[in-house]
Order: structure tokens, then C-alpha cells, then sequence
């Protein structure tokens, strides 16, 4: 049977878009019964020097400099947007309003008005959507969400989780510009807060349920630092160290905390969950492993136990190599490609949409006010 092509036009040739070309150009040998065929149509960046070696690199087939251009051509089906996040809600409304498929890298905006935006425009063109919280599609935390809807935990008492790096730990460090785009709050919105405790955000509530209240602390260790743009001393405005505690509309608790303060740690992702029969844990840094802790086991031999996660009829697996032979990172987007594909074959929506991403905005906006506050905030979840 002939495939239907979708042709994709990529806006932002970085690290993300390099990870999600890669996705479209792999998906397509490991999952051969998807009825959608991803096409490299046309990638777009503003440096046309640099535009171009990627799309030579990669395999596109054309590229742009304007992305608006992009948005409105007519060989184009679906947008992915690997921008900074400042751009994210003014090219996720221009390709829904062009009749594009939308799909967007997290954090979905930089606040609340931007994103709220963003879904409205999505929802009034009904248009497919999807947002790039790749974690989801590891196979070990995807295992857990199978764990966990078994009820083989029981009761939910506690979920906590960590995202730990250490790469600014540089005074001379500057903020701003290509590459530093992350370290300017007027770019991304926010720090760690919305580049990795989204992260750890939205694979929670997936998890464990919504967030129903917050209360959370930042800092912000390094307070001046020189603009590459304007070459000035500028004051820092994101946060370098985000930790909140929680509770979920389950009952249970939650702990998160993320620095990139953590000397030793270039990206340390972990998470446990704590129930009244069970537990489990993950680490990204042994992401073919879930750790788990049954307590009705026989007490000679109760104690926690490593899932190698590689067998066939583990999730996703069974499209990969033999039993023992591990997967990594870059295959969490395979694995979202090929379910955005599949969506389109079903007619279901690929989670997290742009409404999912949403809510993980609004634990993020509640974090961020109960910081600077100094109290609870509800999240309105």
C-alpha cells in the first residue's frame, strides 16, 4: 500500500531539531505498518549559511529564512517549531491559522497568556497537535504508567523528582544570544523551572494525576552577567535553582527540585513514586532500567529489584533489537513521531496536546507566583 506523505516543515536547526529530524527520518524503518510517510520538505532558520548546511545535512529538500514564508506554503502539511520559546506562541498561531499541523518543543510558551493563545488558536482551527515532552516515550517511564494503572502500587503517598545540572556554574558565564538563549528570561520565560521541571511536570501529572496545589522557592546565584547581544552587564532574571512541594489531587505529595548548580551533574533526571503495596523509581542516566520494590514479595527476598527493559512485550520494544540490547535518548523521538502518525490514522489526539502542555504551564505559573510570593498557590487544575 502507497504511504501518505506528511510533508514537514521544521523551523530551528538546533539541538532540537536535530532530534526531531532525526525522529522522521528513522521512524519509518522500525515502525513499517504506519500509513504516514514523514517528507523533509523544508527546514527554516534565519542565518542562510547555516539554514542551508542543515538541510544539506540532513536531507531537506528546500529551506527558508522567513518562517513565515514557511508556515504559508502550500507543500507544506505540518509545522515543528525548535525556536526559543519566545517565538512559540506567534508560529504556533500562524500555522493553525494556516490549516498546518502544529507540533511544538516544551516549555508550550513562555506564560500563561501565551500558551492559553496558543490553545485557543489550535482549537479553532482543529488542527492535529502534539508538544515534544519526549521522557513520556522512554520505554521504562512508559512501563511505569503501565505499572500504575494496574494498581499495583495501591494508594499513591508520594511522588518526588530531580533534575540536576551543572553547566553554568561560571560567573563569567554570559547571558542572551545564540546559544546562551536559555540564561535570558525575555527569551525563555523562565529558567529551570520551565526548561526542566516542566520535564519533570508533565511526566508527574501523566504519572500520577494533576497538581492541585504548589508552593515553591527559586534563586538566582549569579545576579549580573554580560549580554552577547548588546555586550552590557545586565541583571539575571532567570532562575538558577528552582525546588516546590505539592500536592496532587490523589492526596499524594510531591517533591521536585532543579538546579543547574549541581556540580557532577550534567543531567540527572530521576523520579520515585511511593504507594501503599509498591514502588517505583527511574533514573535517565539508566534509562533501560525501572526500578521496582513489591512488598508482597516473601520477606527472604523482598527488596528492589531492576527491570531490564528490552523484552518485546515491553512498550516499544518489540520495533527494536533482541532482548538485553538497550535503546537510548534520541529514540524517545522516534517513538513520539511514530504515535503522532499513528494519531493521524486513528483520528485520537497524540498527547500532550497543546491543552495537556497547558496545564503543565499552569503548575509552572503557580510555582513561579507562590516563589516570589512566599505562599501556596492553587494551580487551578
Amino acid at each position: 500500500m502507497e504511504k501518505k506523505q506528511l510533508r514537514i516543515g521544521l523551523i530551528g536547526c538546533g539541538f532540537m531539531g536535530r532530534t526531531h529530524t532525526n525522529g522522521y527520518k528513522r521512524v519509518g524503518d522500525f515502525f513499517p505498518a504506519l500509513q504516514y510517510r514523514p517528507v523533509l520538505q523544508a527546514a527554516c532558520a534565519r542565518n542562510e549559511d547555516s539554514v542551508k548546511a542543515f538541510a544539506e545535512q540532513w536531507g531537506y529538500a528546500s529551506y527558508e529564512t522567513d518562517w513565515r514564508k514557511l508556515v504559508l506554503r502550500d507543500d507544506i502539511d505540518a509545522v515543528d517549531i525548535c525556536t526559543p520559546n519566545d517565538t512559540h506562541a506567534e508560529i504556533a498561531r500562524a500555522a493553525a491559522a494556516a490549516g498546518k499541523m502544529v507540533l511544538c518543543e516544551k516549555p508550550l510558551a513562555r506564560d500563561l497568556q501565551e500558551s492559553q493563545g496558543m490553545v485557543d488558536a489550535i482549537a479553532k482551527a482543529g488542527v492535529a497537535n502534539t508538544v515534544w515532552y519526549n521522557y513520556r516515550r522512554i520505554p521504562a517511564v512508559t512501563l511505569a504508567k503501565q505499572i500504575i494503572a494496574s494498581g499495583k502500587l495501591g494508594k499513591i503517598f508520594h511522588y518526588r523528582a530531580q533534575f540536576l545540572q551543572d553547566w553554568t556554574i561560571n560567573a563569567n558565564l554570559p547571558q542572551g544570544g545564540t546559544g546562551l538563549w536559555r540564561m535570558d528570561a525575555a527569551v525563555s520565560g523562565s529558567g529551570v523551572l520551565g526548561d526542566l521541571l516542566a520535564h519533570c511536570i508533565d511526566t508527574a501529572m501523566w504519572l500520577n494525576g494533576g497538581i492541585s496545589d504548589v508552593n515553591g522557592m527559586t534563586e538566582t546565584f549569579v545576579k549580573e552577567r554580560m549580554h552577547q547581544v548588546t555586550g552590557k552587564m545586565q541583571e539575571v532574571t532567570i532562575d538558577d535553582a528552582c525546588s516546590f512541594m505539592c500536592r496532587f489531587n490523589n492526596g499524594s505529595l510531591g517533591l521536585f527540585e532543579s538546579t543547574r548548580y549541581a556540580r557532577g551533574h550534567k543531567a540527572l533526571y530521576t523520579f520515585e513514586i511511593n504507594g501503599a503495596d509498591a514502588s517505583i523509581r527511574w533514573d535517565l542516566h539508566d534509562l533501560n532500567r525501572l526500578q521496582y520494590f513489591d512488598n508482597s514479595d516473601e520477606s527472604i527476598v523482598r527488596g528492589w529489584r531492576s527491570i531490564h527493559v528490552t523484552d518485546g512485550d515491553q512498550p516499544y520494544m518489540n520495533k527494536w533489537w533482541v532482548p538485553g540490547l538497550g535503546i537510548g535518548y534520541e529514540h524517545s523521538f522516534v517513538h513520539q513521531v511514530a504515535d503522532f502518525l499513528e494519531s493521524l490514522e486513528t483520528g485520537k489526539n497524540c498527547s500532550p496536546t497543546f491543552a495537556e502542555a497547558h496545564e503543565t504551564q499552569k503548575v509552572c505559573q503557580a510555582v513561579f507566583d507562590s516563589a516570589h510570593s512566599g505562599s501556596w498557590k492553587r494551580t487551578g487544575i
